[in-house]
């Protein structure tokens, strides 16, 4: 007797991408796999715009990980986010400096985040501005993460209030048109005990 075959994608099953707690809770979307296991693991990208409904954070692409399925929902947790590349470009003008630098801090509940700033000035800098911007941007973010948990870190860096801190901070030395923190990305989370 012949043993009947299912097709492949009638054997799958929909389920709904959940974002993590500090966006909400919201409803970001659907996939599809034949078995939940499937699921985790999977990098889902979706735009900060798109989860608060405002399209002005268009350019802010968040990378969430889905690290657990209930039922037919699969919950994300958040892994990192990046500006776009259009976004970026944009920024940069000619007869101007732009000022990257790529620090690693460590937050008040464990998480080692990796943090991508850039500065862009109003006019071209000399090098030895251009060194302490670079200082004065590590130091603000590694004060800021020391005293904050991971939630309140990534809250603080999607809304632009870090990159508002930088800007206040590093005024003095040069005049600035801009601060974007350009990248994060989640590097180890705690051991649990």
């Amino acid at each position: 007797m012949a043993v009947a075959k299912t097709e492949g994608w009638k054997a799958k099953v929909w389920y709904n991408l959940v974002a993590p707690d500090m966006f909400g809770k919201s409803n970001i979307g659907e996939t599809i796999a034949d078995e939940p296991e499937k699921l985790i693991g999977r990098n889902i990208e979706v735009t900060l715009g798109e989860l608060t409904n405002d399209l002005s954070k268009q350019n802010t692409k968040l990378i969430l990980k889905i690290d657990r399925v209930g039922g037919d929902s699969a919950y994300t947790k958040y892994m990192g986010h990046q500006l776009t590349q259009d976004y970026l470009r944009s920024l940069v003008k000619r007869e101007t400096s732009s000022v990257e630098t790529n620090v690693s801090v460590k937050t008040r509940d464990g998480y080692t985040i990796r943090v991508k700033p850039s500065c862009f000035t109003i006019k071209r800098a000399r090098e030895n501005q251009v060194k302490a911007i670079r200082q004065i941007m590590n130091n603000v973010i590694e004060g800021r993460a020391k005293e904050m948990d991971m939630e309140q870190f990534v809250q603080d860096v999607v809304t632009g209030k870090l990159s508002a801190s930088i800007y206040h901070d590093v005024k003095p030395i040069y005049p600035l048109r801009r601060v974007e923190i350009r990248k994060t990305e989640i590097e180890a989370e705690p051991i649990a005990s």
